[in-house]
């Protein structure tokens, strides 16, 4: 009776964790998305991404076709050599769906071919150089949903000229294929606004005050009257507070990329120094403070408040635009893998929803805007935009506020200004 008694009890257990199991498959392998972003010198632009991809996984359970999904993440520095070997894992972990990059271009320019050849799905909410996503052949596997510096020079060098009413620009770029993208964009944006740069002056990573200080005084030997800047919040520190030092009447004003933003730069360079310098710079068309009205940012906010004690208002998002576009772009993977499934074989999975992503059916609902058929295949004659979700309608100049906040030009602030 004792032995009787015990497997009645055993299959009682068995069918109680049965029934526990059958609305989700438990026995399913999870997947896995990869995260592959400098974790340390850029801290707020990785951890803004990591949140937007959270909040939008929220919104179905942590789960993609049934499956719950794992997010790795990886450090990479900066450095490319340490992306190649997260690459590496990322191709030998059998249930790797995805890897989302991060706020530098340099390590997927380096590895565009090798991403592309051996099929791994990259999601880029940040990394805005070209070239990333125009690898000659239909078998692209970059997809990108942030700023592209083929456009994003002519928006800030338009609001220079236009804005700002410079005249003889300099550009002061960071000596890397990120720089080098956006001199060519911003060079061809001042031929068509009729201006004529005062020169083009190149920083390496690390650069530092004194640094900062000789470049500035070689930009003010050409009569520039304004400083385009393509740099990351660790140089962009150093430059601004360079240009700080000056006399009020040497100060120039900067229009900047949105690398600074990635960073601890609005920490650093408080408003006591912003105020001193004018300082303005690119983003994307979407902002918690200035379009409190949005239905889906307001919901979106609240799912991020309950999911990270952190965040109590949108002011606690840092580097808002990393957040803004992981979360779309998770959207878009999510809509993807609905439309497709999961078939359990990896390779086939990546396969297919890159196919998915570049022929989605069905509207998806973002921040920025509602996306229909984001993506396409590849071509980089007839439709070398085709792995871009956002256009040049999509982007915007922004500045700080005293509270570190980041305002877009001509929205209102939460106080009517």
């Amino acid at each position: 009776m004792r032995r009787y008694g015990r497997v009645v009890g055993c299959l009682v257990l068995v069918f109680v964790a049965l029934g526990l199991c059958a609305p989700v498959d438990c026995g399913a392998e999870p997947i896995r998305i990869y995260l592959d972003a400098d974790q340390s010198g850029a801290r707020s632009s990785s951890l803004s991404i990591e949140r937007g991809i959270r909040t939008a996984l929220s919104a179905v359970d942590f789960r993609l076709d049934g499956r719950e999904v794992e997010i790795v993440l990886k450090n990479h520095r900066g450095n490319s050599n340490r992306s190649k070997l997260h690459l590496d894992e990322y191709l030998a972990d059998g249930i790797a769906l995805a890897l989302f990059a991060g706020l530098h271009s340099p390590p997927l320019l380096a590895h565009r071919d090798y991403i592309n050849t051996r099929g791994i799905l990259v999601l880029d909410p940040w990394a805005a150089a070209g070239p990333i996503t125009r690898f000659p052949s239909a078998e692209n596997w970059i997809f990108r949903l942030s700023v592209d510096d083929t456009k994003a020079g002519f928006t800030i060098t338009e609001f220079a000229v236009g804005e700002g009413g410079t005249r003889k620009p300099a550009l002061l770029l960071e000596e890397t294929g990120w720089g080098k993208s956006n001199e060519a964009t911003m060079k061809a944006a001042c031929v068509d606004l009729g201006v004529e740069p005062a020169g083009v002056f190149w920083f390496n990573w690390g650069l530092g005050v004194n640094g900062a200080r000789i470049l500035l005084r070689d930009i003010m030997a050409t009569g520039a009257d304004a400083v385009l800047l393509v740099g990351n919040a660790p140089e962009a520190k150093a430059i601004i507070q360079a240009m700080a030092s000056l006399p009020a009447e040497q100060r120039l004003p900067f229009y900047s990329h949105w690398g600074l933003t990635g960073g601890d730069f609005a920490d650093e360079i408080g408003p006591d120094i912003r105020g001193q310098i004018s300082l303005h710079f690119l983003q994307t068309s979407f902002s918690f403070i200035s379009r409190p009205e949005n239905p889906l940012g307001r919901t979106v906010l609240a799912r991020a408040c309950a999911l990270f004690p952190e965040v109590v208002s949108a002011g606690d998002i840092k580097a808002p635009t990393g957040f803004i576009h992981a979360y779309d772009l998770t959207c878009l993977l999510i809509a993807a893998v609905e439309e497709v499934g999961l078939t359990g074989d990896i390779l086939e999975d990546r396969r297919r929803i890159r196919t998915a992503l570049e022929h989605l059916e069905e509207p998806v609902d973002g921040l920025i805007r509602t996306y229909r058929r984001p993506f396409r295949p590849f071509d980089a004659e007839t439709d070398p935009d085709a792995h871009e979700a956002l256009g040049r309608a999509d982007l915007r100049m922004a500045r700080y506020a005293d509270d570190n906040s980041i305002h877009l030009v001509g929205d209102k602030t939460p106080d009517g200004n």
